[in-house]
């Protein structure tokens, strides 16, 4: 799981222009979870499953 920020800079994340953050792949707009336990907020592509972690 890679941070967010080294996704768009990749490529892998696009942001649409209202700023919602997009698998590059399905073009899907990535799911936010929440959970407690973990540092920060977990972004996950519900198409391909892929999963980005944001930290600000």
């Amino acid at each position: 799981m890679e941070s967010v920020r080294k996704g768009l800079r990749d490529g892998d994340l696009t942001k649409d222009t209202y700023e919602r953050l997009q698998c590059t792949n399905c073009e899907a707009t990535l799911a936010t979870k929440d959970d407690p336990d973990e540092v920060g907020t977990i972004r996950t592509c519900p198409t391909c499953g892929g999963t980005w972690r944001h930290l600000g």
